[in-house]
């Protein structure tokens, strides 16, 4: 899983599982990685209180998953949306 992803692409997969508007079937599209794997993945390089933030926000998010959307909701990119240089979330150091 994480293995097979380079530090930036597991940078992008962090921000893209931060962000509320982003289903994880996004993530899954784009890297492989189903939710189960996004869990795993931010469990391991998140510290734990970033890593017990994010699990609460996302558990029973709506807009995390495709399928349990509003009709009509698609992608969302927000205005202040800027390309991702570096992951200033609080990430475990080795």
């Amino acid at each position: 899983m994480s293995e097979t992803l380079t530090e930036l692409d597991t940078d992008r997969v962090i921000a893209m599982a931060w962000e509320d508007r982003t289903p994880f079937e996004a993530i899954e599209y784009q890297f492989g990685l189903t939710e189960a794997d996004v869990i795993r993945l931010m469990k391991t390089e998140l510290k734990e209180g970033s890593w017990k933030r994010w699990r609460k926000r996302v558990s029973g998010r709506k807009t995390k998953h495709s399928k349990l959307r509003e009709q009509g909701m698609s992608r969302f990119k927000s205005n202040a949306q800027r390309t991702i240089t570096g992951n200033r979330i609080s990430k475990k150091r080795y």
